[in-house]
C-alpha cells in the first residue's frame, strides 16, 4: 500500500525547487496534495504537469495565510519550503533590506505556520517539516542574514516541538537542513555567487562540493521522516547526497 494514502499534504512553496519535488513525491505516494505559492502562473504550470495536485495562490508571509490555507485543506503533513533568494555579496556591500530579506520571508512563514499548527491545532499525529539549510550549521558569508534566518527556523521547530509536548497536542515538528543543491534555483544562485566571489568557475566550485544533494534527495528525505516512526520528534537532519544525518 502507498504510505500516504488517506493523508492530506500541504506544501508551502510548492511550485518550484524542493517544494515541487515534495509535491510530486507525495502525489506518487497516494496523498491528497495542496501546493501553495505566491505566483499563479507557476502554480498553473504545476497543475498542468502534475496530475491531481490542488493549488492555492497567496502570500505565505501574511498573518492570515495559515487560516486561509487550512480552510482549503487541513493537513496531516505540512511542509514549509517557501523562502526568498538571499543576496550574493559580502557583508559590506549589502543594504539592510538585502541582508534581512530571509528574516522577512523564510522566518516569518515558518513562524506563522508553526504557530497556527499549535493554536488550531492540527490533528494529533500531524507532522510539520521546516526546510532550513545547511548554511544554518556552517554559515554563509556572502548571503547576508540567510544562515541566521535558516538557523532560526531550526529554533522554531525545536520550540514548537516543546510546546506540542507541553500542550499534549501530539504534533511532530522537524527541520531538514539541506546542503547546497546545484540543481535548484536557490542552489544555482549560490553557486554563481560563490564562484564569482572566489574567482573560480561554477564548474570548479561544484566539483569542490562534498556530496551535494539534489532537490529530489531533499524531497525523499522529507518523505522518509514523514513515513518512518523511528525518526523522532524535534530532530534536525542534515541532508546531503548520502542521505539524512541527525544533527545533535
Amino acid at each position: 500500500m502507498l504510505p500516504l494514502i488517506g493523508k492530506n499534504v500541504v506544501v508551502i512553496g510548492g511550485s518550484r525547487g524542493v517544494g515541487r519535488r515534495v509535491v510530486e513525491a507525495a502525489i506518487g505516494d497516494g496523498a491528497r496534495v495542496l501546493a501553495v505559492a505566491r505566483l499563479e502562473e507557476r502554480l498553473r504550470q504545476l497543475a498542468r504537469e502534475v496530475q491531481g495536485v490542488e493549488v492555492l495562490a497567496l502570500d505565505a508571509t501574511e498573518e492570515s495565510a495559515p487560516s486561509r490555507v487550512f480552510d482549503v485543506l487541513r493537513p496531516d503533513v505540512l511542509v514549509v519550503t517557501a523562502g526568498a533568494l538571499p543576496p550574493a555579496a559580502p557583508l559590506h556591500e549589502q543594504s539592510w533590506p538585502e541582508f534581512s530579506v530571509n528574516w522577512e520571508v523564510d522566518v516569518k512563514v515558518a513562524f506563522h505556520f508553526s504557530k497556527a499548527a499549535l493554536t488550531l491545532p492540527l490533528p494529533a499525529g500531524s507532522t510539520v517539516i521546516l526546510i532550513s539549510s545547511g548554511a544554518a550549521l556552517a554559515g554563509s558569508p556572502i548571503s547576508g542574514g540567510y544562515a541566521g534566518a535558516k538557523r532560526t527556523q531550526i529554533f522554531i521547530a525545536n520550540y514548537a516541538q516543546k510546546e506540542s509536548d507541553r500542550l499534549k497536542v501530539g504534533i511532530r515538528f522537524m527541520a531538514l537542513a539541506p546542503r547546497m543543491m546545484p540543481d535548484s534555483e536557490l542552489g544555482r544562485h549560490a553557486v554563481a555567487g560563490y564562484a564569482r566571489y572566489l574567482g573560480i568557475s561554477e564548474t570548479d566550485f561544484i566539483q569542490s562540493m562534498d556530496s551535494p544533494p539534489t532537490s529530489a534527495d531533499v524531497a525523499a528525505g522529507a518523505l522518509e521522516v514523514i513515513t518512518h516512526s523511528d525518526r523522532s520528534n524535534g530532530k534536525v537532519f542534515l541532508v546531503s547526497g548520502k542521505g539524512l544525518e541527525a544533527v545533535p
